[in-house]
């Protein structure tokens, strides 16, 4: 009897810290390519890093036509994320067009109508992967490509305090163009000096039989420069290897801005998640 009492002593703690996290669990309730997480207006896949005790993650919305599950499938990926200690947190878009259901859209300010407000489900997201993976919200980073970086762009202007900071590619507004932005944000924007899917100037587009105009990147980032409070020109400049950035040093306590161009087309260059991570990791630190 006294040995069972002290088993089931020793047990009790453990148990509790399981349910607390269940992350930590050998087996995850949900999250993997196979079996994503459900909310109430839709899903997400996530990955974590080894040893999970909860902390920091990386939101990453995919492009048109992706899925949480394809992003949680690209190992190199997801392993250059988690293996910095961050959660791959990975929502899936939202179905746009009944006759092709597997490709996914964001519910992007661009004209259009669209079924669901992912302002309201990305937050959804991040709180129930704090409930069931112990996810630290204050310190969350939002990213996305293409459509998923002109996700980003909208969440970051009409709801910066969603997360600490915000890492977009190849992505920006579309029409019609935000007259202001809510509030200043810490905001890295990467993209390719070539892209022809978004150009740096803009085009207008038709998709679907609908006329649709992708505003130009550089007007996006003199709205970017008046909400953070930054001067026109950038404080300073870093060449690394094909990476130009740009980043302004003088905007209002607690924002941050950079702009990082490649020579490539519509995709991430290389070595883009650690610079945008040690970007993220550093902020804080700056005068």
């Amino acid at each position: 009897m006294l040995k069972g009492r002290v088993i089931q002593a020793v047990l009790a703690p453990l148990a509790f810290l399981l349910m607390a996290h269940p992350a930590l669990a050998q087996d995850m309730p949900c999250g993997d390519k196979a079996t994503p997480c459900q909310i109430a207006k839709g899903s997400y896949n996530l990955a974590l890093p080894e040893n999970w005790a909860g902390g920091p993650a990386v939101v990453y919305l995919h492009g048109f036509g992706g899925s949480g599950a394809k992003v949680i499938g690209n190992r190199s990926f997801v392993n250059k994320i988690t293996r910095r200690g961050y959660a791959l947190i990975a929502p899936t878009g939202q179905i746009f067009d009944a006759d092709r259901p597997n490709a996914r859209d964001w519910g992007v300010d661009d004209g259009a109508q669209h079924k669901r407000d992912d302002i309201r489900f990305i937050n959804a997201v991040l709180e129930d992967a704090a409930t069931r993976f112990g996810i630290d919200r204050s310190q969350v980073l939002v990213s996305g490509f293409s459509r998923g970086g002109s996700m980003v762009w909208d969440l970051a202007c009409a709801a910066p305090d969603t997360a600490r900071a915000y890492a977009p590619a190849s992505g920006g507004f579309w029409a019609p163009f935000p007259a202001k932005c809510a509030g200043p944000v810490r905001l890295f924007h990467t993209h390719g000096f070539t892209d022809q899917t978004v150009p740096l100037e803009g085009r207008h587009a038709v998709f679907g039989g609908v006329a649709y105009t992708q505003s130009d990147i550089y007007q996006g980032l003199r709205l970017w420069r008046q909400t953070n409070g930054c001067g026109s020109r950038a404080t300073d400049h870093i060449i690394k290897g094909k990476i130009w950035r740009k980043i302004w040093g003088d905007c209002a306590q607690g924002a941050a801005l950079e702009f990082a161009l490649h020579p490539g087309g519509h995709g991430l260059p290389k070595g883009w998640s650690d610079m945008v991570l040690d970007w993220f990791e550093a902020i804080d630190a700056k005068p």
